[in-house]
C-alpha cells in the first residue's frame, strides 16, 4: 500500500480519545485506528526505511504503573527509525524528529568534550544555526541551569553545553496536505535537513557503551 496521508477520520479519532480516554471509547473505534491512523502510519514508514533505517512504531497503551494519570491510552501515534528519526502524529497535526534525545552518562561525556573542542564544537554551532534559521527548533530532553562541571559559565557554546541531548524537531499544524503524499514529502524534507547533526552525533558521540540498566 503506497503512503497517500492521513485522512480527516484520524484526527477525528484522536480528538475523540482526548475527550473519552477510555476502554470503551478504543473498542468501540479500533477499526478505525487500524484503517486511517495505524495503516497509513506503517505506509509511510516503508517507504523511509530504504534510506532512514528500520523504523518501529510505539504501543497505543500508556504505561501507567508509575502515574497518577491512568488514562490507558496515548493521544498520539508515534515511531522510531534506526537513523535518528522520529515520526509523531496527534490531532493537532505531524511532527517529526531528529538527533539523540536522551544521552547515557558515556554518551554525554562524549557529548560534552566534542562542544568544548574548538574543531568540533564550532562545527556543531554552526549545523545548530543552519537548523534554526531552516525553521527548525533544536533542543534537548533537559537543560542544567548553570554551566556542567569542569566548564567555564562564559564559554563560547555554552548554551550547547547545558544540554543533555540534542535534537531538531518541526512541527505542522493539520491541513488538507496532511490528507496527501506531501505529508511524506515534509518528513523527508526535515529527516534529509537534520542529516548534518545527526551524523555530527554519530561520528564524536556514538551509542551508550554502558549496560542498559545503567544508561
Amino acid at each position: 500500500m503506497a503512503f497517500r496521508g492521513w485522512p480527516a477520520e484520524a484526527l477525528e479519532f484522536y480528538e475523540g480519545l482526548e475527550a473519552d480516554n477510555s476502554k470503551t471509547y478504543w473498542q468501540a473505534n479500533k477499526a478505525v485506528y487500524e484503517e486511517h491512523v495505524l495503516a497509513p502510519m506503517q505506509a509511510l514508514l516503508e517507504e523511509l526505511e530504504a534510506e532512514f533505517g528500520t523504523a518501529k512504531i510505539f504501543r497505543p497503551y500508556r504505561d501507567v504503573r508509575f502515574s497518577k494519570d491512568k488514562t490507558p491510552y496515548k493521544t498520539a501515534i508515534a515511531a522510531t527509525l534506526v537513523e535518528g528519526g522520529y515520526v509523531h502524529l496527534d490531532s493537532g497535526g505531524l511532527g517529526a524528529g531528529s538527533g539523540m534525545y536522551h544521552l547515557a552518562a558515556d554518551q554525554l561525556e562524549r557529548f560534552r568534550r566534542a562542544v568544548d573542542d574548538d574543531a568540533t564544537g564550532t562545527d556543531v554551532a554552526a549545523l545548530v544555526a543552519t537548523a534554526r534559521d531552516a525553521g527548525m527548533d533544536v533542543a534537548a530532553h533537559d537543560v542544567l541551569k548553570l554551566a556542567p562541571k569542569g566548564y567555564p559559565k562564559d564559554h563560547p557554546r555554552i548554551d550547547l553545553l547545558r544540554q543533555k541531548g540534542l535534537i531538531t524537531w518541526q512541527q505542522w499544524p493539520a491541513g488538507k496536505w496532511l490528507g496527501t503524499a506531501k505529508a511524506k514529502d515534509r518528513v523527508v524534507d526535515f529527516l534529509r535537513a537534520s542529516g548534518p547533526i545527526n551524523e555530527w552525533l554519530h561520528t564524536n558521540v556514538g551509542p551508550s557503551d554502558l549496560p542498559p540498566s545503567r544508561r
